[in-house]
């Protein structure tokens, strides 16, 4: 297990390193003088050649991206071109804001999603399974800025229930449970889907038949037999959705006027804050590699086949 750890995460260096150098290359090549917009649209081209020379903007892109990986290797990201400010210590103070609202939103997308599949597998073709069926394939298609605006306008608007804003929340949790509730419905309906049809798929193998030839309890052959067999599509699913919302949803957080990773981005791309982008779009690739190997690790852990298949063994 060890050794099969250690290969992946030798694996994930050329992926870093390689989302790194595109992402590099293709801001720089976006039509626009990042120089001219930080300097303002009345500045002279004196100031606006002293900004792209601070910049580095007036070195070639090869000797800046290599000074850029040199900063890297000192932990250096950077500081912005808008506010000055270290990017480092901005994705520091946003990501909190960002984390608190991925937790809530795991946690409503979970404890959903694996309720209606389970309801939609037990009842199949019932009129559970038909409701379930109907809120899932509703809430994949409406759009999730839809769902924002409308609970926002109904839940905190009119009925004052939530705050309508969660910025500055400090440490308190109950001004994000809306946008978390918002951010989890989609990824809920999605895994619903997923639950049940794994579900049913492995409710029809035929060691659930025997296991109900012989008497064993409906609730013990769901939770001990069946569900545990059909983990690897649905954590699939939380471990993909659980790196989208640690990146930051920018529609939420921008609708609840949340202050974290997702907003930050946008604000940073509608600037042209190319420093913050590009720490932004790094700190995110290490969050997407890092869950994916921890998912690799713990499909090793729940299927040793999948362990022996990644080694060429099976």
């Amino acid at each position: 297990m060890a050794e099969f750890a250690l290969r992946r995460l030798l694996g994930t260096v050329p992926v870093i390193f390689g989302i790194l150098a595109i992402a590099f290359v293709v801001l720089y090549l976006v039509p626009g003088d990042p120089a001219q917009t930080v300097a303002g649209p009345r500045a002279s081209p004196e100031a606006i050649a002293r900004i792209a020379a601070e910049m580095g903007l007036d070195r070639p892109l090869p000797e800046r991206f290599l000074g850029y990986l040199r900063r890297l290797a000192v932990g250096d990201l950077g500081r912005s071109a808008v506010s000055d400010k270290p990017v480092a210590d901005s994705i520091v103070e946003k990501f909190p804001y960002t984390l608190k609202l991925t937790v809530l939103a795991m946690a409503f997308s979970i404890s959903l999603g694996l309720l209606a599949g389970i309801l939609g597998a037990m009842y199949r073709g019932g009129v559970i399974d038909r409701l379930c069926t109907v809120l899932s394939v509703a809430g994949i298609s409406i759009p999730i800025f839809l769902f924002g605006l409308v609970f926002l306008y109904v839940l905190a608007g009119k009925l004052k229930w939530f705050p309508t804003s969660a910025y500055r929340v400090g440490d308190a949790w109950w001004p994000l449970v809306l946008p978390a509730f918002t951010l989890g419905v989609r990824s809920a309906a999605f895994l619903a889907r997923i639950v049940r049809s794994s579900l049913i798929e492995v409710l029809n193998q035929d060691f659930i038949r025997t296991a109900r030839a012989k008497g064993v309890p409906a609730s013990r052959i769901l939770f001990r037999h069946a569900l545990v067999n059909a983990l690897i599509p649905i954590i699939t699913v939380i471990g993909l959705d659980l790196s989208s919302f640690l990146n930051g949803s920018v529609i939420v957080e921008t609708i609840f006027d949340v202050p974290g990773l997702g907003r930050f981005a946008m604000e940073a791309i509608l600037q042209r804050d190319y420093p913050v982008i590009q720490g932004i779009v790094l700190f995110s690739a290490f969050i997407f590699v890092f869950v994916n190997f921890l998912l690799d690790l713990v499909y090793a852990w729940i299927n040793p086949r999948v362990r022996d298949e990644m080694f060429g063994q099976a």
